[in-house]
């Protein structure tokens, strides 16, 4: 059994009509959906977030980052 987890669920994501977790049979199945949903994602949500497809185990985790500001000073308090 294969899941597809979106571990960091920002308020778009919970405004949306999709699942948090999904399972699948086969991996291909569940690595195909983890994209298809990040991609969705990063096309239709606000865009403060860019959402990304990570394998762990038998799960495929969907989760984002802050994309760095063009004014960081490298100090890591911008993440």
């Amino acid at each position: 059994m294969y899941k597809v987890v979106v571990s960091n669920q920002c308020s778009c994501f919970k405004n949306s009509n999709m699942d948090g977790t999904l399972h699948f049979e086969s991996q291909d199945e569940a690595k195909n959906k983890a994209l298809q949903m990040a991609e969705k994602m990063n096309k239709e949500f606000c865009g403060k977030h860019e959402f990304e497809v990570q394998e762990m185990f038998t799960s495929y985790v969907i989760s984002f980052y802050n994309p760095a500001r063009d004014n960081c000073c490298g100090n890591g308090c911008c993440i």
